[in-house]
């Protein structure tokens, strides 16, 4: 466990870990024929594909086409999959959980979901709990460590990424898109210039605030809690982020996911702490002596997937396909085939 300094001084943290509960709302029967109904919302007197289907209609016939009857019941759908899940997942900007992507390549999908949907109840870690999904950090913590299929109950909203999006512009920020597609540097260029650069600076405080809280969630044993905080860090990352050194990444997100990997890892989530640590040294993190030793990753150097990640990023200690290229050059000198 590593805490992030402005400096390029880090400090590793040891504990032990402690897992506490998270809050439950209602258990679920894993088998879907002993499951009660469903509980969708009342769909709307005309859904959206048939008020479509009906102006289709009209203009085929020639008629004057209507405006889609309002609708003002929201809509929800229910899954039940086993892992890996085909979906992509972005935070919002509630803080909760959206579907970004549908990739069946990717691992078990269901038809029904489209992205900009999000989820508001998810299968809890073990068992037949399921939890409200309150932010995006306890959403990734309850997929990620789910032992079993996973359920979800999503709120539809039809492909509206709206909410990934940033809030919606002022006067000033639309006087800044009108100079841009004229080529022009104006008051208003000046102005949101500025404001982007303060609320920058303040949402690095922000997760800074976040990664100190998880550091001292670490430091009491609340492996999970720290664990969620630190998920919300990574679902923070400013897009298209270009460093001072042309990195692709703030320096706060590749020791949050190395955190990460330290706190899957005391949750012997071995596969999981493995991703998270292959996510850090992608993007930057060349510790390999703190990977090598740290004592919270003792479960993930025990899977035998270890050497061979590590060794992508880092030359092997031991060249191990040099020792058996060698001895299978000079067997024949050692003894060789016997005689039959």
């Amino acid at each position: 466990m590593l805490a992030s300094k402005p400096a390029v001084r880090r400090e590793v943290v040891n504990t032990v870990s402690a897992l506490p509960c998270a809050t439950m709302v209602r258990p679920i029967a894993r088998c879907p024929s002993d499951r009660p109904m469903a509980s969708f919302a009342v769909a709307p007197a005309v859904p959206k594909a048939l008020a479509r289907r009906h102006v289709l209609m009209q203009a085929q016939a020639g008629t004057k086409a209507g405006a889609a009857p309002a609708t003002t019941e929201e809509e929800y759908i229910e899954l039940d999959l086993p892992k890996p899940l085909g979906f992509k997942f972005a935070r919002g900007n509630d803080g909760g959980a959206y579907i970004i992507d549908v990739n069946p390549k990717l691992g078990n999908v269901d038809p029904r979901v489209q992205p900009g949907d999000k989820i508001v109840l998810i299968s809890a870690s073990f068992g037949s709990e399921v939890w409200k999904a309150e932010n995006f950090g306890q959403i990734m913590y309850a997929i990620r460590t789910r032992s079993g299929t996973v359920y979800m109950k999503l709120k539809r909203n039809f492909g509206d990424l709206s909410a990934l999006e940033d809030d919606g512009m002022d006067q000033v920020e639309k006087m800044w898109k009108k100079e841009r597609a004229g080529g022009n540097y104006g008051a208003g260029t000046k102005e949101i210039q500025a404001r982007n650069y303060v609320q920058r600076k303040e949402n690095e405080r922000k997760r800074r605030e976040l990664f100190d809280d998880a550091l001292a969630k670490f430091k009491e044993n609340d492996i999970q809690g720290a664990l969620v905080e630190f998920e919300n860090i990574i679902a923070m990352e400013p897009r298209n982020y270009v460093g001072d050194n042309f990195s692709r990444n703030t320096p706060i997100y590749k020791v949050a996911q190395y955190n990460i990997a330290c706190c899957y890892s005391m949750l012997d989530q071995a596969e999981e702490a493995l991703k998270s640590l292959d996510a850090a040294m992608s993007a930057g993190f060349d510790n390999f002596d703190q990977i090598r030793r740290d004592k919270n990753l003792v479960k993930v150097r025990a899977s035998p997937k270890f050497q061979q990640l590590i060794d992508k990023y880092d030359e092997p200690v031991v060249n191990w396909n040099a020792v058996k290229a060698t001895f299978g050059a000079f067997g024949g000198m050692f003894g060789g085939k016997k005689d039959e």
